[in-house]
């Protein structure tokens, strides 16, 4: 994607637009017209203060890997300080925090699609629940077999089970009464991701498909039921 800035105009900048619109919360509502003016450019210095980064305005190679279009397939990184120092499929997860549903009508993001392709469904939709393609991406990179499989609870019969977590841990959870789940878009209820932390009522956890991309989340242990930690074997 092209360098981005107040005055360019365009399809990338209308899909800036969009992802802008569905990345801040409250949404700035901009008129995803291809217009990079000063609502604009305003919106975009506020998600990039959000994420730590230079309040330029300009739509940098840094900006775009948080707006989540990382589109190319890239080496797995090196460890780095913090929850990535833990087992080599957690630093290649953390790599990827930031992917974002691509919010243009009818295009993918290439990256959640090639995360996809690490299942039997090998969905082409960046709109398919994509939690558990995550997680089996992730973990073929780091050199294990994954489920294989798109669905989140397919993870209860993979690896070994833990009674105690550990970090990278692979977690399922489900909301409680509930068949499907908005906050992770899932279908069935059922979510699965890689643990970080746990408190007596939110449990941490790094995940795909978190908000429409890889983030950390908290899941509050009164919504949410843990139904296993599994370990590769």
């Amino acid at each position: 994607m092209a360098l981005l800035k107040l005055g360019s105009k365009g399809q990338e900048v209308q899909q800036l637009q969009l992802i802008l619109n569905s990345s801040l919360i409250p949404s700035p509502h901009l008129h995803a017209d291809g217009d990079f003016g000063s609502k604009t450019n305003d919106a975009l210095i506020r998600f990039q203060l959000l994420k730590g980064l230079p309040g330029d305005g300009v739509a940098g190679p840094l900006t775009m890997l948080a707006l989540g279009q990382k589109t190319t397939p890239t080496p797995a990184p090196a460890p780095v300080p913090g929850p990535a120092t833990g087992p080599k499929w957690m630093q290649i997860a953390t790599a990827e925090l930031g992917i974002h549903e691509n919010a243009m009508p009818g295009m993918q993001n290439k990256r959640i699609i090639e995360y996809h392709s690490a299942t039997t469904l090998k969905a082409q939709e960046d709109e398919v629940p994509w939690c558990s393609s995550f997680v089996n991406w992730a973990m073929k990179q780091a050199g294990f077999q994954g489920s294989g499989s798109a669905l989140a609870k397919s993870w209860l019969t993979w690896g070994a089970a833990m009674t105690s977590p550990s970090l990278g841990a692979v977690t399922v959870i489900k909301r409680k009464g509930a068949s499907s789940d908005q906050a992770t878009g899932s279908s069935t209820g059922f979510h699965v991701a890689f643990y970080i932390s746990s408190t007596a009522s939110h449990i941490r956890l790094l995940g795909g498909n978190q908000g429409d991309s890889v983030k950390y989340s908290n899941f509050s242990l009164a919504a949410y039921d843990v139904k296993g930690y599994r370990w590769p074997t």
